[in-house]
């Protein structure tokens, strides 16, 4: 089942996308659902069916859900790790130390506040000459850590702040605009290998097709139930929290983000996730 947000009747509400169109659910949000979903101990996609009206209506996804939080993982595809030992120079090899060592790197990437939808801009922070997009599947989580949906993240980063110096990893992570999601949740009953899906992400610069790369989410290194098991340990994150699980889709400098610029990622199953990139 496919689900997500629209305006419906004045206000934001959750819905199930069909054949182009979507049944609104009235009074409720993605993050009430998925609350719901929890209290009451049914699936998310039984609920929202049980929920939703009948009637179908023409209407454009916004962000799927308004997270309570934000999470993300870094190093979890093996080129990630080479390329930002390569960035900063480590001769010791600190991100493929982290990638082989059972601790992931898991950081909190922000709120509702900083995250937009389908077709809304990114930001590049004006501090920063070299941010880049980072494809992602992203883990939307429900009651303890369960996982009930995926959707498409762009962790957008600021990768020459991160480059001058890792403890500046807030700054190049954590600012406006800096996370989209979209542009729908398909809920975990759904999908039958969430390690079988292949990402795609393009950047376009008016014609130009200035980047272009894909990968499979069999490239993970760690398994899903391992990062949100490390995450929740002492930390019990509140339902309707996302957790993005890493890029093993590298953008190079040479492709860094200009204002104009619109980034596309694709995920088999879930869809297209487009913003243009604006100066923040």
């Amino acid at each position: 089942m496919l689900l997500g947000q629209i305006r419906f009747d004045g206000a934001t509400v959750a819905a199930i996308f069909e054949d182009g169109a979507a049944r609104p659910i009235p009074t409720h949000t993605m993050c009430d659902l998925i609350n719901r979903a929890g209290t009451e101990n049914v699936p998310l996609s039984k609920l929202a069916a049980n929920l939703a009206i009948k009637m179908k209506a023409p209407a454009q996804p916004l962000i799927p859900i308004s997270p309570a939080e934000v999470w993300a993982c870094g190093c979890s595809y093996e080129m990630s790790a080479a390329f930002r030992d390569a960035e900063h120079g480590t001769r010791e090899g600190m991100y493929a130390y982290v990638y082989k060592e059972p601790r992931p790197e898991i950081f909190f990437k922000g709120t509702a506040r900083v995250c937009v939808g389908p077709g809304q801009n990114i930001g590049i922070r004006s501090d920063s000459k070299f941010t880049a997009p980072e494809p992602e599947l992203a883990l939307v989580l429900g009651p303890k850590g369960k996982i009930v949906g995926y959707t498409i993240a762009n962790d957008v980063s600021a990768w020459d702040i991160e480059r001058e110096n890792a403890l500046y990893l807030p700054q190049s992570k954590v600012y406006t605009a800096c996370c989209s999601l979209g542009p729908v949740i398909v809920t975990a009953d759904s999908v039958e290998d969430p390690y079988a899906l292949n990402m795609t992400c393009t950047i376009k610069r008016g014609e130009e097709t200035t980047f272009s790369g894909s990968v499979s989410t069999g490239k993970l290194h760690r398994k899903f139930e391992e990062l949100i098991s490390y995450l929740t340990h002492s930390n019990p994150v509140p339902s309707g929290t996302v957790m993005l699980t890493g890029t093993g889709i590298i953008v190079t400098e040479e492709a860094a983000l200009r204002a104009g610029d619109v980034v596309t990622i694709t995920v088999d199953q879930i869809g297209e996730l487009s913003n243009t990139a604006v100066i923040v």
